[in-house]
């Protein structure tokens, strides 16, 4: 408990010192009780027609992106020579600036699509890289030992392949999630939408007005921290095997 507690008691440390000595310039940090007053004062009726839409978009993105990352897996398991080819792809979707792909995803999409599009395209490498290695780690023993019972293709795949990565794949989808939350709010900022956690923290800055900005920013990561937990929550449930260390 004393190691959980730790390192918010350092942060909230560091973000009132950072507080108190940008007090007599310009006043763009301010102190945390002062944005948890900003927050409270602003309630649902502010942030929850701008966290629906948010969410709705990032838990697309992330079933659209992991989706696809879990299918190439699967041909990369079943087709070991597009490995290579997959791999490519993925490092090539990782490596794209999402400043330079958003624009273009707003110009040809509309609504709320490129927004899904790059909370996608922000879990899809982490995901595909994730399960591969997962895969890889597999006990080659077990497989000859499945083998030599007569267990073709599939019974290597349920019996030892698939216990074998669930836990990194588990541990992938833990990142994946806030990243997708992630990806969302960036769509929203680049995207032409009316709504959204982006929206409101692109509003706010426009209007100078730092609590609320900042207060944006903490329940952002607040969401971010509850996605991260409810999966990996999920993965410890659905992978009792696993050490408690490998988490």
């Amino acid at each position: 408990m004393t190691r959980l507690l730790a390192a918010p008691i350092v942060l909230l440390g560091l973000w009132s010192a950072a507080a108190l000595l940008d007090a007599g310039t310009a006043g763009l940090v301010p102190a945390p009780w002062v944005v948890l007053a900003q927050i409270v004062r602003d309630g649902w009726a502010f942030y929850g027609p701008n966290i629906w839409p948010t969410l709705g978009e990032a838990a697309r993105g992330f079933l659209w992106g992991n989706g696809l990352a879990i299918l190439l897996a699967l041909v990369v398991l079943l087709l070991p020579a597009l490995q290579r080819v997959v791999l490519q792809l993925a490092a090539v979707s990782y490596c794209i600036p999402v400043i330079a792909i958003g624009p273009l995803l707003t110009l040809v999409f509309s609504g709320r699509t490129p927004m899904v599009a790059l909370s996608a395209l922000s879990v899809f490498f982490t995901t595909l890289v994730g399960l591969l290695l997962g895969v890889r780690a597999t006990d080659r023993t077990s497989l000859e030992l499945v083998r030599a019972c007569g267990g073709g293709r599939w019974q290597c795949f349920r019996r030892v392949q698939l216990p074998s990565c669930l836990p990194a794949l588990f541990a992938a989808l833990g990142i994946a999630a806030p990243a997708s939350l992630l990806g969302a709010i960036l769509g929203e900022w680049l995207g032409s939408v009316q709504s959204g956690l982006g929206v409101a923290m692109v509003v706010s800055m426009q209007q100078m007005a730092a609590p609320r900005s900042w207060g944006i920013a903490l329940v952002s990561g607040a969401i971010a921290s509850l996605a991260y937990g409810l999966v990996a929550q999920i993965g410890r449930w659905l992978t009792p095997w696993r050490r408690e260390g490998s988490a």
